[in-house]
């Protein structure tokens, strides 16, 4: 009777211990892939979830977004410059079924993918393009990314170009080339300047061609600034217009 009332705590211990080994608890954010006897059964979570030991096995699979940093990349641009880049690649899982079953290790193939395309897309551009348009080579790094992976269930929702480091030879080219295209637009301003300058002197002479006494005045006010200087002499020419209305008045009183 012992013996059977032993054997029966045993088996009932056994059957005890192997539901708590088939209880798993799956995060919000988490899924399990579930595979029946090595064969795809269905996708299960979040939440408690039973996975029959010996006869069920799960691969669990995050869908949160995973930032990941692509090393840096030695590229030759289309102009045959050296550079070396890096990035930032988001993305997430959004079919947890394809990201097990379609590739082996879905973190390890996005990153080799990521840095690969990195080196094709600019490696066809130019180095004025990678430092002026980078929001569209982004963009253009997205787009091809996250069309390669979408057989992995990933979506990639973003990807930034970090950094971008430039030999020294590059870096002094690019400042003195920068310094020539301000000087350039500093010449410019102070043409254009000139040039309106230019413009209202010539404005100003035909309004004042147009009225002889406006002549006069601008004449006298230039000697009443004159006289205003310190200096204790002051010698100038008096324009024989101002004085003819003088020499008509003598003619007339003639």
């Amino acid at each position: 009777m012992a013996q059977v009332f032993f054997s029966s705590t045993g088996l009932l211990i056994l059957v005890v211990l192997f539901l708590i080994s088939s209880i798993k608890i799956l995060k919000e954010y988490e899924r399990g892939v579930i595979f029946l006897l090595g064969r795809f059964q269905k996708v299960k979570g979040p939440g408690l979830i039973i996975v029959l030991p010996a006869i069920q096995s799960m691969a669990k699979v995050s869908l949160r977004t995973i930032v990941m940093d692509v090393p840096p990349q030695d590229v030759i641009t289309r102009d045959n410059v050296s550079v070396k880049v890096n990035a930032i690649i988001y993305f997430r899982v959004i079919d947890a079924q394809k990201a097990i079953i379609q590739v082996e290790d879905y973190l390890y193939a996005t990153s080799q993918l990521s840095q690969t395309t990195l080196r094709s897309v600019l490696g066809q551009s130019q180095l004025d393009d990678l430092l002026a348009k980078r929001e569209e080579i982004n963009a253009n790094l997205q787009q091809i990314i996250d069309q390669q992976t979408e057989p992995w269930g990933i979506k990639v929702s973003a990807v930034e170009v970090k950094n971008l480091d430039l030999p020294q030879d590059m870096i002094r080219a690019i400042a003195q080339q920068a310094e020539a295209e301000r000087t350039r637009r500093a010449k410019v301003i102070h043409a254009e300047g000139e040039f309106q300058a230019a413009q209202k002197l010539a404005e100003a002479a035909t309004v004042l061609s147009q009225n002889p006494a406006a002549i006069q005045l601008r004449y006298l006010q230039t000697l009443t600034e004159i006289a205003g200087d310190k200096s204790s002499t002051t010698i100038f020419p008096v324009p024989i217009d101002l004085l003819e209305p003088f020499f008509k008045r003598r003619e007339t009183g003639k």
